[in-house]
């Protein structure tokens, strides 16, 4: 059996893995299996596609259920309020000079469960937030992605 891993999340993290998990139980489940009571219905499996679509939905579903599940069973609850802004820790928003870029960013370091670029919040598992960890003001880092090398000048640190 594979070891569980502990999930560092927000409190609206955990909400909202919570509310999806209830979608997908009282929504999504009951919505699978009446495609698949439909299919069915149609007549001969084996060549029916509508069936095996349902089928493989509903085994993506369970699947992301189970995720879920063991996600809200690993997390734990990170405290904003004691935050210490010494240093890159999770939860922390570090603003950078992007040297490569020629700009300033800033980046709010999450676990990949709550990692949305868009709103600048990046995982500390991603190649960008596993080089801003630990770093203080002004650090200067290098970071390899898959475009090539980033260079960062760390400004602020707060949380």
């Amino acid at each position: 059996m594979a070891e569980s891993k502990t999930i560092y999340l927000t409190q609206e993290g955990l909400d909202r893995l919570k509310d999806e998990l209830i979608f997908l139980r009282t929504k999504e489940r009951p919505r699978i299996s009446s495609a698949i009571a439909d299919a069915r219905a149609q007549g001969d499996l084996s060549e029916n596609a509508e069936y095996d679509a349902a089928k493989e939905a509903q085994g993506h579903l369970e699947a992301r259920i189970a995720k879920v599940e063991d996600t809200i069973a690993n997390a734990r609850l990170i405290d904003e309020r004691n935050i210490d802004t010494s240093k890159a820790r999770i939860l922390s928003t570090v603003r950078v000079k992007n040297h490569t870029a020629g700009m300033e960013q800033a980046f709010t370091l999450v676990s990949a469960e709550e990692a949305d670029f868009a709103q600048g919040k990046i995982s500390v598992g991603s190649p960008i937030g596993r080089g801003l960890l630990g770093t203080e003001i002004g650090d200067t880092v290098e970071v390899k992605v898959p475009a090539g090398m980033m260079k960062f000048e760390v400004l602020d640190i707060s949380r």
